[in-house]
């Protein structure tokens, strides 16, 4: 009887540090935070049309204040439902649209305005939110009116960091360029780094392509090839977003690579139909277009009004810059999903029979708002806040350990060594003490580490997992779904919220860490 009343207390004491951990943790982050968070974000509130200038973009940063729910909210898909097919008696056009890589019969319904049981093809199609065959030919009925420029900038490849960057020397290029980037330093992660090293670290960190990064760059203010060294503003933003928070190159190209991937993953999970303008005009977007030009007609269109928006679109615009350093983006081209792929069998972070808390549902990978692709799980403990841990993160699935620093593993999962090719996981939060070092081979199950707050601002202690394939962060909810040990994540109607479902189960995500929160494999 003792032994009971005894275990009875100790699962109450184990609860109320649970939920004292995570209602430390706001359901949206603290601003400055990475992974669990964002450098800081600022895609929340749009400019507004006074806050424009000509030469510069001056963002007014203001957090969505979201409090913190004792109770898990209602699962509500962030996806937008289709726009209902428009009854007309006359003869409608027929399209043809080929299928791309990462299409759904969801997301190309969406983009179309008719609904998925309106598309036609000579081959089977799969169930609406499961991924399409690239190049299958779709026979879709014309709905939309006008719409933008539906001229294809850059291959999705040449977005993210892709296969084909991954030889890619962006210290070697700028120093071939001869601009003041090369003699830009800059404090990242409390060590000095050069510019083509700020611009290598975003792009490795947010998956975006380091040489999009560099042709916008020297777009915005020349640095990459103008030797003269910037004064004033055109020093502290050279990209153009005058905020304090964000000065600097590093927090200036963290900035754009978010909003970059606010378009590339809105386009992608069917969320992002327009884009509005500063001068008020909205713009539906072509249907046919690819991720990777969504996401410049996207990043274009928080500074632009339309006439600028339509020449930066246009052949003389960016695509010139881009152009005239690498040549042809089409050439880089790179198939990011090939038939019949599927994810790898993985398993949830921890050890087996030891209860975690589900804290945080489908969210931003590595930024706040962008490809929300990250699940969250903290560990039981004695304390809250961030606190050292005896429990261990475990390998989800057999690979070779390409990066461990500053509280961040990356696991291969093709061995190949490149963290830009096929499966690859990330753990951010990992604490140093413990931290399984790079260049290990890793079986499903081995120790990574211990979760922790680092590599980040996190005020509970807790471990942070993403998934990325070719690059490209794979969202927690999408036709590749995050299947850890059986279980299947739903996203809420915000980031951090949702749920993993396994069968008639189901754990919910909550700062809150009750008992619906509660898991173990």
């Amino acid at each position: 009887m003792l032994h009971q009343i005894s275990k009875r207390i100790a699962l109450i004491i184990a609860a109320l540090v649970f939920s004292a951990l995570a209602c430390a943790r706001a359901d949206v982050p603290v601003t400055g935070a990475v992974g669990s968070g964002g450098i800081p974000s600022a895609t929340a509130p749009q400019p507004q049309p006074s806050q424009i200038t000509s030469s510069t973009t001056t963002v007014e940063i203001v957090p969505e204040a979201t409090a913190t729910p004792f109770e898990p909210e209602p699962l509500v898909s962030p996806t937008f439902p289709p726009t209902p097919t428009i009854d007309t008696t006359e003869d409608v056009e027929t399209l043809l649209y080929e299928a791309q890589p990462g299409d759904t019969l969801w997301t190309v319904a969406v983009r179309f305005g008719v609904l998925p049981e309106d598309i036609e093809s000579p081959k089977p199609l799969p169930y609406e939110r499961e991924l399409i065959d690239p190049e299958q030919l779709l026979f879709i009925p014309q709905r939309l009116e006008a719409t933008g420029p539906n001229q294809r900038l850059i291959p999705d490849s040449e977005l993210v960091f892709s296969p084909h960057a991954t030889d890619f020397d962006a210290s070697a290029f700028a120093a071939s360029q001869g601009g003041y980037l090369t003699q830009y330093r800059e404090v990242v992660d409390t060590t000095w780094i050069s510019g083509p090293e700020v611009v290598a670290h975003v792009a490795r960190n947010n998956s975006i392509n380091p040489r999009l990064l560099l042709a916008l760059l020297e777009y915005r203010s020349g640095w990459v090839t103008n030797p003269e060294a910037p004064r004033g503003e055109a020093f502290e933003y050279p990209m153009g977003i005058v905020d304090d928070r964000i000065a600097g190159l590093q927090r200036q190209l963290t900035w754009v690579a978010n909003e970059l991937g606010n378009g590339y993953y809105g386009w992608r999970s069917g969320t992002l139909n327009s884009v509005s303008l500063q001068d008020g005009s909205s713009i539906r977007l072509a249907p046919d277009l690819n991720a990777g030009t969504v996401a410049l007609q996207y990043y274009f269109a928080l500074s632009d009004r339309f006439p600028d928006w339509e020449y930066n679109l246009g052949p003389d615009g960016f695509i010139r810059t881009y152009t005239d350093f690498f040549g042809d983006p089409w050439a880089y081209q790179y198939p990011l999903f090939e038939i019949g792929v599927e994810q790898p069998e993985l398993i949830l972070p921890f050890l087996p029979g030891h209860v975690w808390a589900f804290t945080g549902g489908p969210h931003g990978a590595w930024e706040r708002e962008s490809a929300w692709a990250a699940l969250d799980f903290a560990p039981a403990s004695m304390e809250s806040g961030c606190v050292s841990s005896d429990e261990w993160v475990v390998a989800a699935a057999d690979g070779y350990v390409v990066r461990s620093e500053h509280g961040v593993v990356v696991l291969d999962l093709d061995g190949d060594g490149r963290e830009q090719s096929g499966w690859a996981l990330l753990y951010l939060h990992v604490a140093t003490q413990g931290r399984v070092e790079e260049g290990t081979l890793l079986t499903q199950g081995d120790f990574i580490g211990h979760p922790s707050c680092e590599g980040g601002i996190a005020t509970g202690t807790h471990i942070h997992i993403a998934r990325k394939y070719n690059g490209e962060w794979i969202l927690a909810d999408g036709p590749l779904p995050f299947e850890l040990s059986g279980w299947v994540p739903i996203a809420g109607s915000k980031p951090y919220q949702g749920a993993l479902v396994k069968g008639d189960q189901v754990i919910y995500a909550c700062p809150c860490a009750t008992q619906e929160t509660l898991i173990k494999r």
